[in-house]
């Protein structure tokens, strides 16, 4: 017998907290951190405690919670770029309706950092006093203007962004070699899903080069801004492979679980939708991922020469960087989003001779 907690990584003081308040009666909570960091994955298994009144992972229950596949555990994701009144009207429907197995339904909204203020309006009443038998538990990257209201209604449980050694020995604790772990554990930037995948990604290597080396390729001339864009677009494809192998085997194993037990609602329509989710959510992260690679190449020279008398460009090329970045994920065409941003940036060529020239 294991414990629902024992894959959240690196975040004793939120568990430590959320195992307090499984034997409250407080019923709405905003978890609050970085993705990757395990906020999902503690959700479900604080939604496990909450409904079976144990840690244990071994029942039938917890099993199917952990999975996000238990009836009355309804998980919220945004359909478009954003959690709109729409949908807030239909989770408002899901908290009036009695639990069908257990004495509390759960429900997790996924992303309410990009909430629309009409949804959080429209939801504000139904968190402030959910009915007796809800729970809801909202995961947010970060506090928003549009979450001011919400967040004051709920218990906030904060969870901190992983370091590189929690990364590394929980991927070290799943087989991975130590020297692999280090490394895969660097490029994930605290996100432990991503970081799984990395470990069986062979383009790992190569796409980050790609990435470091795009201010070098730059020369100002828009024809290299398409190479550059449709190279950077192969690889965000040769990525997708990494996930593509989880997804497979995730698929295989429910198969034979439901060939073994012929479990009815096996929930496939669920794992479907959600690795369509997680593939466009990969695309995202290697995106953000990769042009933060692509920032540090000016950052680096501004490093080297704090008084490049071009300083006031390289600066803002960085700025719109993590400009573009902080776009990303709202249904961004990244082609576009790509081209515009390199069409903008400076050759790093012409910028280190003008260093060498002081």
């Amino acid at each position: 017998m294991g414990s629902v907690w024992s894959k959240v990584v690196g975040q004793d003081r939120a568990v430590e907290k959320l195992r307090h308040f499984a034997t409250t009666n407080v019923q709405s909570f905003l978890f609050v951190g970085p993705e990757g960091c395990g906020k999902e994955y503690a959700a479900r298994a604080f939604a496990s405690t909450l409904i079976t009144g144990s840690d244990s992972d071994s029942s039938r229950e917890a099993d199917l919670i952990l999975r996000g596949e238990f009836a009355d555990v309804n998980e919220i994701y945004r359909v478009g770029a954003a959690v709109d009144k729409e949908e807030a009207e239909s989770i408002v429907s899901q908290s009036s309706t009695t639990p069908l197995e257990a004495k509390v339904k759960v429900i997790v909204i996924h992303e309410v950092h990009l909430m629309r203020d009409t949804a959080a309006v429209r939801l504000l009443k139904t968190i402030e006093e959910p009915a007796k038998q809800v729970v809801f538990i909202l995961l947010a990257d970060q506090l928003v203007p549009s979450l001011t209201t919400i967040n004051s209604r709920c218990v906030v449980v904060n969870f901190a962004r992983l370091s590189p050694e929690s990364v590394a020995k929980a991927l070290i604790k799943d087989g991975v070699s130590a020297k692999t772990a280090e490394s895969i554990a660097l490029a994930s930037q605290g996100n432990l899903d991503r970081a799984r995948m990395l470990v069986t990604d062979n383009y790992l290597a190569r796409r980050q080069e790609a990435f470091a080396t795009i201010a070098s390729q730059l020369d100002g001339t828009g024809s290299a801004v398409v190479k550059i864009v449709e190279d950077l677009m192969d690889h965000l494809e040769k990525a997708a492979e990494a996930i593509e192998i989880m997804h497979e085997r995730e698929m295989k194993e429910l198969e034979e679980r439901v060939a073994l037990t012929g479990e009815r609602g096996s929930g496939r329509k669920a794992v479907s939708d959600r690795q369509k989710r997680e593939l466009r959510k990969l695309r995202t992260d290697e995106l953000r991922s990769g042009l933060s690679v692509f920032a540090g190449a000016y950052k680096d020279l501004l490093s080297a020469d704090p008084d490049n008398e071009n300083g006031d460009e390289i600066i803002a090329a960085i700025a719109l960087i993590h400009k573009t970045i902080s776009s990303l994920g709202l249904n961004t065409n990244e082609n576009l989003a790509l081209h515009a941003l390199l069409l903008k940036c400076p050759p790093l060529r012409t910028l280190a001779n003008i260093t060498q020239s002081n």
